[in-house]
């Protein structure tokens, strides 16, 4: 049976850009990952900043994005079948934006690549926590969007950075396959959710 959800969650707007890119920039300013990715110090904020920004409106515009109604959390998704565009982030915006560290930006999206199947799923892009909260608020977006993907049966796949994220979707029914590795860099977890399907009402 499916817990019920207890905090309102909503489908994020254009105008929700600017607020969904602040709280996955503060997220990931604590992130390793983003620490390996843009190790200077000065200029983490402003090329994570920048680049969430494009990605977060492509995401709204093409993908899904929920978020909690006390915007205590944020949940991004794309839908990844033969006919899906390309990824926001290409090698113009990592190099434009990036700068210097862009090559590490492409080390990262290889990693997740060798992961990411070719066959139909909905990939979790983002999934961020306000810092006064507990990851449990974001079961909430999970369960959201687990109806709508299991209205097709197609899978779930996501790649996360911290172990906090890493337990919330083993308890959301993700099973955890064997780490990715980054060059010099902190560990990625791997998780997928089966695809199932919604038996509808005849």
């Amino acid at each position: 049976m499916t817990a019920a959800m207890t905090t309102p969650v909503r489908r994020a707007r254009p105008a929700d850009v600017p607020a969904i890119t602040a709280l996955l920039a503060d997220a990931l300013s604590r992130d390793p990952v983003a620490h390996w990715l843009v190790p200077d110090a000065d200029h983490r904020p402003d090329v994570l900043h920048r680049l969430l920004a494009v990605d977060v409106d492509h995401a709204i515009e093409t993908g899904h994005v929920d978020v909690t109604g006390d915007w205590s959390a944020v949940a991004v998704w794309r839908h990844h079948d033969l006919n899906a565009q390309q990824w926001a982030l290409g090698d113009y915006h990592l190099t434009t934006f990036a700068g210097r560290s862009a090559p590490r930006f492409s080390e990262l999206n290889t990693a997740i690549r060798s992961y990411r199947p070719n066959a139909p799923h909905h990939w979790l892009s983002w999934l961020a926590v306000q810092p006064d909260y507990g990851w449990h608020v974001a079961s909430d977006l999970l369960r959201a969007h687990h109806q709508v993907i299991d209205e097709t049966g197609d899978p779930a796949y996501a790649v996360v950075t911290t172990d906090g994220a890493r337990h919330l979707l083993r308890a959301n029914g993700y099973r955890e396959d064997l780490p990715l590795h980054l060059p010099s860099g902190p560990r990625l977890w791997p998780l997928r959710r089966s695809g199932r399907s919604t038996p509808r009402n005849p």
